[in-house]
């Protein structure tokens, strides 16, 4: 939970048996329904007063928070008892990529490898001989960006991630299906052909119809590096596959506690351990992000693009990690079974398990099943 959650107004979804998923409240040590609120996050975060609505909302007491959160692991829920989900639901899931100068140096070794992991560290020392390895002070869109884009050219280094890393586009591309994130507890999945392949710890925007940015919580955008490596055009199977992104624990509305300038000072951390013992941390921070976050917003919604339910954005992440694992020279990579834990102190901590995408409990509850049990319980 967040360090300040006594004064966090913090929203989730939790799976009731026999009713389905249900918008809550943390409240203390409690998990509050909000359904008399709002049926769905999407249509709570459309009030324009949404964080003073919660706040005075006086719902049904769920269960205690700390068994809720107990009962989230995937391996050992009770199904009396309820268990988190993605805290949003009809909301769209997009990303953000190459927003931070490390990942887009890694991303132009992915691809001048070719997705292959033997390859990366004799590329990698020659991309940073020829273009460095502080791309920091290039802003996205500037004449000084074009002038870097044409001396690259002229090296044949020019690549697709540069383009939009320091271009005047961002990458925005849509992570997965709206409702097909996981929450925190569920395992995560991994493509079984992927063999090079990370975490990618990151602050997620929760952002309404109207492109108002409302809120806040974190992300796993779990990244196969090996297939997107190969080519762009596998960016859909290197990132949408069966539970391949985490959201949660809980949505932070933004309020006078919180709001986008704690954003932009966010520090993450991150820690993966692995069953064999293998231990790796890392570290994302939003002040070095090379947009601002409400730009990427813009350019994910407004006059060219509209989301009627809203949208969820991930940030991207400075994080990529080259800490050799399995063989000198070849880098990280998950296992199956590694735990990821996601933190920060103003949003709490995101944990999962990694296995395979075809091994993980298939995704079944979509936005048909998710009205017809608001119809059934009266809320539409």
């Amino acid at each position: 939970m967040p360090a300040d959650a006594q004064q966090a107004t913090l929203v989730g979804r939790a799976w009731v048996e026999g009713q389905g998923a249900i918008l809550v409240k943390v409240e203390g040590d409690a998990l509050v329904d909000l359904s008399a609120l709002a049926p769905t996050c999407s249509a709570l975060l459309e009030r324009p007063d949404a964080a003073a609505a919660v706040r005075a909302h006086a719902g049904k007491r769920l269960a205690a928070l700390g068994e809720v959160l107990a009962n989230s692991g995937a391996d050992r829920r009770v199904a009396d008892l309820p268990w988190l989900l993605a805290p949003c639901d009809l909301q769209a899931i997009k990303a953000s990529g190459v927003t931070f100068v490390a990942s887009m140096l890694e991303r132009v070794i992915e691809e001048q490898a070719r997705g292959n992991p033997a390859l990366a560290q004799s590329v990698r020392k020659e991309v940073v001989a020829v273009i460095g390895d502080d791309l920091s002070k290039v802003r996205p869109g500037s004449p000084e960006a074009e002038q870097l884009k044409q001396v690259l050219v002229s090296k044949n280094l020019w690549s697709q991630y540069l383009e939009v890393g320091i271009g005047p586009d961002a990458e925005i591309f849509t992570k997965s299906q709206p409702m097909s994130a996981v929450g925190t507890g569920a395992e995560i999945g991994i493509h079984p052909k992927s063999e090079w392949n990370n975490p990618e710890p990151e602050i997620v925007l929760v952002v309404n119809s109207r492109g108002e940015t409302v809120g806040a919580t974190l992300g796993n955008d779990v990244n196969l590096r090996d297939f997107e490596g190969r080519s762009g055009l596998l960016l859909g199977k290197a990132k949408d596959n069966n539970a391949s992104c985490a959201i949660g624990p809980f949505i932070r509305l933004f309020d006078a506690k919180f709001g986008i300038a704690d954003v932009r000072q966010a520090d993450l951390a991150m820690l993966v351990v692995g069953p064999e013992g293998f231990r790796m941390e890392g570290a994302s921070s939003l002040k070095q992000i090379s947009r601002d976050p409400l730009d990427l917003v813009a350019h994910a919604i407004g006059p060219n693009h509209q989301y009627p339910d809203g949208l969820v954005l991930f940030l991207g992440t400075m994080f990529a990690p080259t800490q050799d694992r399995f063989g000198p020279g070849q880098g990280f990579t998950h296992a199956v079974g590694d735990a990821v834990a996601i933190f920060t102190p103003r949003l709490g901590t995101l944990v999962n398990r990694v296995n395979t995408s075809d091994r993980i409990e298939p995704w079944r509850y979509g936005v048909t099943a998710l009205m017809r049990d608001l119809a059934r319980r009266g809320l539409l």
